[in-house]
Formats: C-alpha cells, sequence, structure tokens
C-alpha cells in the first residue's frame, strides 16, 4: 500500500494543468483526413470468472468493428489489453502502462475499488472510462467525469433486493460483504433502500478481502445467535463461493434461513465454470442477473460463442457483463465515428517534465492528455444504439439507463428464474419489454414470483427470524375502568386493550412475550412512572388505556389510537319483545291513575262551569257525570273547535274552559 500511495503521489504531480508546446505534441500525419489506425485499452482481471468472458468478447467486438467497413469508414481500431491481477497496486501501475499507449478510451476497470483510482488518473489525462462490470453507486459523481458505467449501478440491484425482501414480510437482514470501496458503498446503498419499505440491517459482517473460509467461518459463526436468519451476500465471485462454503459446514444453509446474493453469483453461474459439488452449495439460494432482452444480434453472436466452445477454444459460457464487454466497444465505435466526421482529429499532448530532488526525469512523463477527451466524452454521453445487451442510453451521470433483473434461485443442479424486476413494475413475473402496454396499477397489486426452492429443500418460505428473547408486556394493575384492561391473580390479563394486542401478535407468530402487571391493584397506578419503565427497558411494550401526552410522546413510540376519545354514554343492552301492544310499554301505574285523575279534574271543572246556565249538564246524575266526562275525554284526544259558545261533539258550552 506504501507503493500505491508514492506512485499515486508521483502520477499526481505529473497531472498537472501545464502543457508541454504544441513541438511535442503527437498529432496525425494528415490532419484532414481519418486515421488509419486510434489505439484502445481494456483493462481488467484476466484470471477472474467475468474477466475471462469479457476478454473474449472484447475481442470478437472489436473484430467485428474492424469489418465493418460502414462503422468507422476504414479506420481500424487496435487494441491493448493489460492484467490489473486483481491488484489495486499492480491495476494502478498497469492502467498507467495502457495509458502510455496514446489510447482514446479505456473498456474498464473491472473492479469498483480500482476505478476510483484509476478514475482519478484518467480525469487529468481526458481519457473515457467504459466499464462494463464496476457497480459502486459512488462513481456516479461530479469527481469522476471520466466515468462511464455500461453496466447497472447498484442503487437498482440494491432497489431490487429491498422489494424482494418486502414482498416476503421480512422486515431485518443481516449484510455479509468485502470490505473494500465496492462491499461498504453496495450495502450503503442497501440499507437505504430497505428503510424505503420499513426494513432494515440489524448486523454488518465485513469480510477483509484476503479471508479464507476459516476466517470467514468463525465470523458467520458470531452470527448464528443472532435472531434474524435472512442474508443478503455483496462481494466478488472467488470471495463469495468461499463464504458460501463456510457457511456450509456451520450448518447456515439449513431450513429456515435465506440467502440472497448479488449479480456475483449469476455471474458465475452463467459462466459454466462451477463443478457437481459447487452447485450442491448454492442450493436454495437467491441471486440476481442483469435482464438482456433477447435479440438477432445477441443470438448471432451466442451462436458464435457456442462454436467456439464446440471447438475447444473456450472453456467459459457468455453472461451479462460479456454482453456489457462487447457493447462498451461499440459505444467507442460509435462515438469515435461520430467524432472524426465532425472533422476532430486524434491528437495527444505530453505533460511538461517531472524532475526529481536529484534533477532526474521521471518516468512518468510519457504520458500524454488526449485533446479531444473532452469532446468525445460529449458524444459517448449523447449517443444510443441498440447493442447486443439492449438498448444502450445514457443518462446525464454517465449511467447506463434502464436497468432490469432477473431473479435466479438455485434448485438441484441447475438454476431456474422466478420472475423479473424494473423500476417501472417491480417484481412481475412478465418480462420487462412486454409491459409496454400494462398500466402500473396493474403490478402494485401484489407482487407476483414463481415457486421457490429455499435452502434445506423446502418449499415453505422462511419466517426470516427466530423465536428471539421473550418480550415483557407492562399491563396497569389498577381499580377502575377494568373494561380496558384487568389483571386476575398474578399476571392473567382480560380487557379490551389486551384483546386487541393478542390480535396483532398472531399475525407475527415468531413474537415470544409474557404480561407483567404494574402496581398493586389497591389504586391506579402512575402512568407517567409506566411509560417511562418502556424507556428505561424495563418493560419492552406497555398494553393498556394510556393516552398520548406530549411528555409521554417525547420518550417512547405509541401505535395509532384504536378507541376514540370524547363523551359517550354507556347503557346495558336487552332483548325485549316486541308486539302490536309495545306502545303502552311507557304506560306505567302511575301514569294511568295520573291520566285517570285528570280526566276526573277536568270534568268536575266542566260541570261546576255548566250545569247552572246548560241544560245540557242538567238532569239525571248519571247524565251529568257522562256528559262532564265525555266533555274531559274530547279535549285531550279530539279536535274541538272554540267560539263563543263553544261545541265539543254534540255537547254545546257557554262558558269559554281554554283558561281552564
Amino acid at each position: 500500500m506504501d507503493y500505491l500511495v508514492i506512485v499515486l503521489v508521483v502520477a499526481f504531480s505529473v497531472f498537472s494543468p501545464s502543457y508541454c508546446t504544441n513541438a511535442d505534441a503527437n498529432v496525425s500525419d494528415v490532419p484532414n483526413t481519418r486515421p488509419a489506425f486510434v489505439n484502445v485499452g481494456a483493462h481488467f482481471a484476466f484470471n477472474s470468472s467475468i474477466g475471462r468472458v469479457a476478454k473474449t468478447a472484447i475481442e470478437l467486438a472489436v473484430n467485428d468493428v474492424n469489418n465493418n467497413e460502414n462503422l468507422l469508414n476504414g479506420t481500424k481500431l487496435v487494441l491493448t489489453m493489460v492484467d490489473s491481477n486483481n491488484n489495486a497496486f499492480m491495476g494502478t501501475m498497469k492502467a498507467l502502462e495502457l495509458m502510455e499507449k496514446d489510447v482514446v478510451a479505456i473498456v474498464g476497470p473491472q473492479f469498483s475499488a480500482l476505478a476510483h483510482i484509476v478514475s482519478h488518473i484518467a480525469n487529468e489525462l481526458q481519457i473515457p472510462l467504459l466499464s462494463f462490470s464496476a457497480t459502486d453507486p459512488t462513481l456516479t459523481s461530479s469527481e469522476y467525469p471520466y466515468f462511464i458505467r455500461m453496466t447497472h449501478s447498484d442503487v437498482s440491484e440494491m432497489a431490487a433486493i429491498a422489494d424482494f425482501v418486502y414482498s416476503y414480510g421480512w422486515k431485518e437482514v443481516i449484510a455479509v460483504y468485502i470490505d473494500d470501496d465496492y462491499g461498504r458503498n453496495g450495502i450503503s446503498t442497501l440499507g437505504n433502500a430497505l428503510v424505503s419499505v420499513g426494513a432494515k440491517i440489524t448486523n454488518k459482517a465485513a469480510m477483509a478481502p484476503g479471508d479464507g473460509p476459516s476466517e470467514m467461518g468463525n465470523v458467520l459463526a458470531s452470527l448464528t445467535s443472532m435472531d434474524t436468519r435472512v442474508f443478503v451476500v455483496h462481494m466478488c465471485s472467488d470471495a463469495g463461493l468461499k463464504l458460501i462454503s463456510a457457511a456450509k459446514d456451520i450448518g447456515m444453509l439449513s431450513t429456515g434461513y435465506v440467502w440472497i446474493a448479488t449479480d456475483w453469483l449469476t455471474s458465475v453461474l452463467d459462466s459454466g465454470l462451477l463443478e457437481a459439488d459447487d452447485m450442491n452449495l448454492l442450493q436454495g439460494l437467491i441471486s440476481l442477473r442483469p435482464h438482456t432482452p433477447n435479440s438477432r444480434q445477441q443470438s448471432v453472436l451466442r451462436q458464435r460463442w457456442k462454436s467456439l466452445r464446440t471447438a475447444n477454444l473456450l472453456n467459459v459460457s457468455l453472461n451479462a457483463f460479456g454482453l456489457y464487454a462487447y457493447d462498451s466497444i461499440l459505444m467507442i465505435a460509435h462515438s469515435l465515428n461520430t467524432y472524426l466526421n465532425r472533422g476532430e482529429k486524434i491528437s495527444f499532448v505530453k505533460q511538461c517534465t517531472l524532475s526529481s530532488a536529484r534533477g532526474r526525469k521521471s518516468e512518468l512523463a510519457t504520458l500524454k492528455v488526449f485533446e479531444g477527451g473532452a469532446q468525445l466524452r460529449k458524444i459517448i454521453l449523447q449517443s444510443h444504439f441498440n447493442g447486443i445487451a439492449g438498448p444502450v442510453q445514457l443518462d446525464k451521470n454517465g449511467d447506463l439507463m434502464g436497468s432490469t433483473f432477473e431473479i435466479i434461485n438455485v434448485a438441484g443442479t441447475r438454476f431456474r428464474r422466478i420472475g423479473y424486476w424494473s423500476n417501472r413494475t417491480g417484481l412481475s413475473i412478465t418480462r420487462p419489454e412486454n409491459t409496454a402496454t400494462i398500466s402500473d396499477d396493474e403490478y402494485h397489486i401484489k407482487p407476483k414470483l414463481s415457486d421457490i426452492i429455499w435452502p434445506g429443500e423446502s418449499k415453505i418460505t422462511p419466517r426470516g427470524c427466530v423465536r428471539g428473547k421473550e418480550l415483557v408486556i407492562g399491563v396497569p394493575k389498577k381499580t377502575g375502568y377494568q373494561e380496558f384492561v384487568k389483571v386476575n391473580g398474578s399476571d392473567q390479563v382480560k380487557g379490551f386493550c389486551s384483546d386487541v394486542f393478542i390480535a396483532a401478535v398472531k399475525l407475527l407468530p415468531y413474537i415470544r412475550y409474557r404480561f407483567k402487571a404494574y402496581g398493586t391493584g389497591d389504586s391506579t397506578p402512575n402512568y407517567d412512572d409506566l411509560v417511562e419503565q418502556v424507556a428505561l427497558q424495563n418493560f419492552d411494550a406497555v398494553v393498556g388505556d394510556v393516552a398520548i401526552l406530549t411528555n409521554r410522546w417525547k420518550i417512547v413510540d405509541f401505535t395509532q389510537p384504536y378507541v376514540e376519545s370524547g363523551l359517550v354514554v354507556v347503557v346495558p343492552v336487552r332483548e325485549i319483545d316486541s308486539n302490536g301492544w309495545a306502545f303502552l310499554h311507557p304506560f306505567t301505574l302511575e301514569m294511568w291513575c295520573t291520566t285517570a285523575g285528570f280526566f276526573l279534574i277536568v270534568g268536575v271543572a266542566v260541570w261546576i262551569l255548566e250545569h247552572r246556565s246548560n241544560q245540557e249538564f242538567r238532569g239525571h246524575p248519571k247524565q251529568q257525570v257522562c256528559n262532564g266526562l265525555w266533555f274531559a275525554f274530547s279535549t285531550m284526544f279530539l279536535k274541538a273547535g272554540f267560539s263563543k259558545e263553544l261545541c265539543v261533539h254534540s255537547r254545546r258550552v257557554y262558558s269559554n274552559p281554554v283558561p281552564l
């Protein structure tokens, strides 16, 4: 690492903005004609699973471009490939060596950690870097204007994993990653994606780049005591296979576990480099693979690739990263053609020599700046065409647009596709290219995936969590309002609040709990003190008729209220038989006696007023009593008209009884 720092310090000293005179410039001999040759470079690890595929794909792409007279109009690409050897120091030295070849663009770097370093050099020399496999989202930054991503970013891949986790109702995951820029930044992006769907990373297990199965096994063993059983693995393919092997040895690939691998796993599966024993290790794993829609050009390339394997000229199969590497060469060719058609020249200018303290010249002074680099970068960002991997178009930050993924499940001796993911549709069993005519609402009703074979050859969806510690739920032991919560005996709880809690917990079968009374029961305990017990972690939660107050809300979280507040009247509910005489129910004995008394009073009053002057109220006593009662009944139940001489249903009265 000390050597790497020295190299970078010297390199950045050389890459000052001052240039040499035009006399030192390397300009095309024929300024007004297209050059016969243009140098391009490729920078990746030859012996990696992705590098083996990329090497052949890049060579085929350069050969196809040079054989197509209409693409560059006679100009040929001269390819120079260097091996980064999976090492940051050697990769940096090889990148400097490559840039001495006057390359106008470089396909690579392959690894995100190395891309951070080489991008700084590319910025100074104005050489575009087209990476087909560096997915670190932090490379999308104004700090790296010459870095162009011809593959997906981890932002979209982690969003797909978060949607997958959400679709199965898991709330917690454990992240296992390689401890470099690629791993750390990818897992940071995963954490943000999980938060957006209501989940989170509970633990992070970082593996050093040089760790072997034993070191990885020690780290994994410490995770077996955790409640979470959902693991997301984000690392390079070689380290990832070692990790899965270590997990198998300690029994972490059994029933109940969930293992989700990023695209490193599918890159190995597609390359065809795994033996049968390796496939047995991967049973039940979930992985994501970049989706490349079928096309005639891709079919032709796959057929050519198959022919090379049949002739024993290749020992690897074509995967998505090989397609991206092929399209990177096509992007350079299309952009160079536009660049040259505009009359631009391929010219380089040397950096001024750098003298050391002893007056010696640095060998790095041979590096040159591509004068047309800024213009070529601009053309690349504006280019779009149909590539082998699908439509190729970049956004303003230099990222490939329209990333989609396939969800892969390893089962038996093969792996199968169980669905797709895209930004627009989310999880679906429909191919993304077939969804243009389907509305967004149809996809967000409920995500659909095919059946999955989980670790342990189980078809039952894991809960994602084991039964952890028993939760202690505090309940107030009080004297009043026991309809809400009532503690019987030791810790037997009944009431409306406890019923709601128990019904909610039934939806979460992996939770264990027990009620614990708070208070003596002789009086109602102080609810502020009860709530504070949660903040002090004496209780994991409280169930009861606890009002949401400002001082309580500041120290604990509350659920949504499930009982409306306000004034209410509580009455007992009794079933009463109803019949045709139900209207008589309100007439009690007291009311009947009162009504009869009013009849007598009104009748007597009318008789007193009328019997002296009204013949109707004279005569036999029986007649006088009947007339008086009839008049009393008539005034209460029948309509009567009043005049100077009042007549009530054939009974004429001469005194006005209204004042009475």
